[in-house]
C-alpha cells in the first residue's frame, strides 16, 4: 500500500517543475545568485500578496524573526513575551537578539497565545509580544494591540505557518511587522531554507534589510552590527512559481480540512477549532487524542498510524520551558503542558485526495480502537 506522507513535496514540485527549471537556467546564466531581479520581484509579489508595502527576503524564518525583533528595539535586557507551545525557533530568535524570553500559556481550544496572560505579563522591561500564528490561523493580534494601547511595547508576529491566512480580512503584519518561514514544508515552501519579514513601515523594512546585509545597504558600509541573512536567487525562482499558485493551494487545504472534519466526526479525537474571524490556511491539521498526561496513548496511536502507512507527526511535543535549552525559565503553563502529550498532526497538503483522507480516517479509527 502506498504511504500517505505528512506533506507531499514531490506533488507540489510536479506542478511547478517546468517553471522552476526555466528559472534556474536563467539564474545560472546571469550568475544572479545573491539578490538580483528574481529576489526583488518576489519581494514585491509577496508584499502585494500580504497586502503590505514592504517585504524583505532573508535566509530563513528564524533569522526573519530575530531581525524583526531587533528592528523594533529588542536587545540585551529586553523582555519578549511568547507562548510556551511553539517551535523552539521563536524563543531562539529572542535569545539571539539578546532579549529575555517570557513565556505565557495558550488558549486550550485553539492553542493560540492567551491574550489575557500575555498582557498580564507585561512589565517595564517588556519590549515586545511575539504571538505565534499556529497551524495556519492568526492569533487575535488586535486584542493584544488594544490591551497595549499607550504602552511602548511592539507586537512582532511569528507568521511562519500562515502564508495567506487572514483575521477579519487582514493578514499578518498588517499593523506592524511579521516574520515568516519558507522552509520546504510550509504552505509556501522553498527548496531549502528561506524566510521574509513583511511590514507596513518603511523604516522597519529598511532596518531589517540593513541588519541582514552585514549592517549596511552599500558595499563596505556598515552602519549597524548586522548578520549575513539574504534570500538567494534560486530560492526566489521557486517561491515565485509557488506563490502564483498559493491562493488556490490554500483553498484546496481548506477543502481537505473540511473533509477531515466530516470523516473524523464520530472518532474519539478533539478536532481543531478555528477562531471566529479567521480565514485558516491549514498548514497543519492537528487533532487531540484524549488520554493520560504521559502521552502514552497518543504515541501508540501515532505508532499504529505510521505502521499503517500514514505519515502522521507531532507539532510540538515539548513546550519551550521543558526543553533543555530553556529549562532555566521554569514556570507552569497547564494548557500547553496538557496539550503536548495529546496533539497529533494528520497529513494535509493541496494535492491530498479524498481517497487518501478516507484511508487516514480509517487508519486513525483502527489505531484508536487498539
Amino acid at each position: 500500500m502506498t504511504r500517505i506522507p505528512l506533506v507531499d513535496l514531490a506533488a507540489a514540485h510536479a506542478e511547478v517543475a517546468e517553471e522552476v527549471e526555466t528559472g534556474f537556467k536563467r539564474i545560472i546564466a546571469e550568475t544572479a545568485f545573491i539578490g538580483g531581479a528574481e529576489v526583488a520581484a518576489f519581494e514585491q509579489e509577496y508584499a502585494a500578496f500580504s497586502g503590505l508595502p514592504h517585504c524583505v527576503g532573508v535566509a530563513n524564518g528564524t533569522d526573519a524573526l530575530e531581525l524583526a525583533l531587533r528592528a523594533v528595539g529588542v536587545g540585551p535586557g529586553a523582555e519578549v513575551i511568547l507562548p510556551a507551545n511553539t517551535f523552539i525557533a521563536t524563543a531562539e530568535a529572542v535569545a539571539r537578539a539578546g532579549g529575555r524570553v517570557v513565556l505565557v500559556d495558550c488558549d486550550p481550544r485553539t492553542y493560540l497565545i492567551d491574550v489575557e496572560a500575555a498582557l498580564a505579563a507585561v512589565t517595564p522591561a517588556t519590549r515586545a509580544i511575539a504571538p505565534v500564528h499556529l497551524y495556519g490561523q492568526l492569533a487575535p493580534v488586535e486584542q493584544l494591540r488594544a490591551g497595549l494601547a499607550g504602552r511602548d511595547v511592539a507586537v512582532v508576529e511569528d507568521a511562519a505557518q500562515c502564508q495567506g491566512a487572514t483575521r477579519h480580512g487582514r493578514g499578518a503584519g498588517a499593523d506592524g511587522i511579521a516574520a515568516t518561514s519558507f522552509y520546504p514544508g510550509k504552505n509556501l515552501g522553498a527548496y531549502g531554507d528561506a524566510g521574509a519579514v513583511v511590514t507596513a513601515s518603511e523604516e522597519l523594512a529598511t532596518t531589517v534589510r540593513t541588519l541582514g546585509s552585514h549592517g549596511g545597504l552599500k558595499k563596505y558600509t556598515h552602519d549597524l552590527v548586522g548578520v549575513n541573512s539574504r534570500l538567494d536567487g534560486l530560492q526566489a525562482v521557486v517561491l515565485r512559481a509557488k506563490l502564483a499558485r498559493l491562493a488556490g493551494w490554500n483553498e484546496r487545504r481548506r477543502a481537505a480540512a473540511a473533509r477531515y472534519d466530516e470523516l473524523l466526526a464520530g472518532l474519539d479525537v478533539v478536532r481543531p477549532v478555528t477562531l471566529d474571524g479567521n480565514e485558516h490556511v491549514w498548514h497543519i491539521y492537528c487533532v487531540r487524542v484524549p488520554g493520560d498526561t504521559s502521552g502514552a496513548r497518543r504515541d501508540e496511536v501515532l505508532s499504529r498510524l505510521n505502521a499503517a502507512g500514514v505519515g502522521a507527526a507531532i507539532h510540538y511535543p515539548v513546550p519551550v520551558h521543558r526543553t533543555g535549552a530553556f529549562a532555566d525559565l521554569g514556570g507552569s503553563f497547564p494548557h500547553a503542558e496538557a496539550a503536548g502529550p495529546q496533539i497529533l498532526s494528520l497529513p494535509i497538503y493541496p494535492q491530498i485526495t479524498p481517497e487518501q483522507q478516507a484511508r487516514v480516517a480509517e487508519a486513525l479509527a483502527a489505531a484508536l480502537a487498539g
